[in-house]
């Protein structure tokens, strides 16, 4: 079973900040872990008919992640950040994307994201956004709803590929 440390009484009496916090990690971590056991073959399996793959998703949520954390706090462009233009492009697999390295990618991201939000607060506004200005507390609850829909995704595709078999790295 996945380590639930939102459900940690600690962060029950927490301030939101840190629930957010918790909340983000714990999917993100889920979401990091999907591929861990897998073959390269099994990452990249394609058992839907859209670009989803895990391997695709974990690709995914790192651009999620820079889209978010970077382009909406610093005004970046996506071109400078070295990300795709649209969401769908994202899913691409390129010949030298490994379980490795795209997990390494979203270790990356992730630890990006935490210092570009650790100096604001929650009702500080985020102006890269094509949305115009979004406060903090928006941008963290939206990317809470994409990663958990990707977890959602990722545990059937991971089911699927395991044979029906519910294991988790």
């Amino acid at each position: 079973m996945l380590s639930q440390p939102s459900m940690e009484p600690a962060v029950f009496h927490a301030t939101l900040r840190d629930q957010f916090e918790v909340f983000l990690d714990e999917h993100r971590s889920a979401l990091h872990d999907s591929l861990n056991g897998l073959t390269e073959e099994q990452a990249r399996r394609s058992l839907v008919a859209s670009k989803t793959t895990l391997l695709g998703l974990v690709k995914h949520a790192t651009f999620v992640e820079k889209v978010w954390f970077d382009e909406a706090i610093t005004c970046r462009p996506r071109a400078e950040i070295g990300i795709p233009d649209t969401p769908d492009e994202s899913f691409d697999l390129h010949d030298g994307d490994t379980i490795a390295s795209v997990q390494d990618a979203y270790r990356q991201a992730c630890a990006n994201s935490r210092r570009a939000t650790e100096k604001l607060t929650l009702d500080d506004l985020v102006r890269g956004n094509r949305r115009g200005p979004l406060p903090l507390r928006w941008v963290y609850l939206h990317t809470l709803r994409e990663l958990a829909e990707h977890c959602g995704h990722a545990d059937i595709l991971r089911e699927q590929i395991l044979g029906g078999t519910k294991q988790h790295g």
